[in-house]
């Protein structure tokens, strides 16, 4: 039996590329799509929309219509769409796979609040790859986190609009927690000027935008006479999308909680 899933922020770069994988992708369908009230995607075929041609699902804006009528339900949208699109969730029973970055305290309150009768995963990035690379980024700190100056660097396309991005932030939370570290506390968003010699206790985080960059992070160690480099680089956003899919395929099965990529693949 085919999935059917909903999709929040189709007229994004990430839903179109959603619409596309869900589509091609064995064992699911898409059932529903949605953006911003008065975006321009509103009320075009959505195959048409990311370039399969027409699929007989119109973008609306009503959320809670669109989360009714999927199996699961996945966003890449806004913060301002995750309480209303969690209260959806909630309301109908579906489980979300939430890639939204960049949310605030209320955004946060409301995945807790799904997570008590539904299943949620969220996650700053959904490629395997950088769930691996988390994985390991936590093994290094806890080796050789004390006798290293520690820096996170991150290149994103021009368009995007949160820095750092949410995947820098995970990986200096993996390493802050390996380190028994406070990130609030010890993280350093740039330099500039006489900033005085560096405090090995500190956690660096350097962001670049440019072009067409998909993502890059690296976790640099950096002792004396050696550094260590773990480097994550995307090529194509599809490797995120069908993360996203295959989490939504999995998440259908769970009970209610939290959930995150490290729960999917077995890390």
């Amino acid at each position: 039996m085919s999935l059917g899933i909903g999709i929040v922020g189709a007229g994004g770069r990430m839903g179109r590329m959603l619409i596309d994988v869900v589509q091609r992708q064995p064992g699911t369908h898409l059932a529903a799509a949605t953006d911003r009230s008065g975006g321009e995607a509103v009320g075009r075929d959505a195959g048409e929309l990311a370039g399969q041609g027409a699929l007989g699902v119109r973008v609306g804006d009503d959320i809670d219509a669109a989360v009714a009528a999927s199996d699961a339900v996945i966003d890449f949208s806004l913060p301002e769409a995750t309480e209303i699109v969690a209260a959806a969730c909630a309301r109908n029973g579906r489980p979300l796979v939430l890639g939204t970055t960049g949310l605030g305290e209320a955004q946060q309150a409301a995945i807790d609040g799904l997570a008590q009768q539904g299943a949620v995963m969220q996650a700053a990035n959904y490629s395997t790859g950088v769930t691996l690379l988390t994985a390991l980024v936590e093994q290094a700190a806890r080796a050789i986190g004390v006798q290293s100056d520690i820096e996170i660097i991150e290149a994103h396309h021009r368009h995007k609009v949160d820095a750092p991005s949410g995947t820098a932030l995970r990986l200096g939370e993996a390493v802050a927690d390996a380190l028994g570290r406070d990130l609030r506390q010890c993280a350093v968003y740039g330099r500039e000027g006489q900033t005085g010699e560096r405090d090995r206790q500190t956690i660096g985080f350097e962001t670049i935008r440019a072009g067409d960059i998909v993502g890059e992070h690296t976790v640099l160690f950096g002792g004396d006479g050696e550094r260590i480099e773990l480097t994550h680089k995307a090529s194509s956003r599809t490797t995120f999308a069908a993360g996203a899919v295959r989490a939504a395929t999995w998440l259908v099965e769970q009970p209610p909680g939290r959930y995150d990529m490290r729960d999917l693949i077995g890390v």
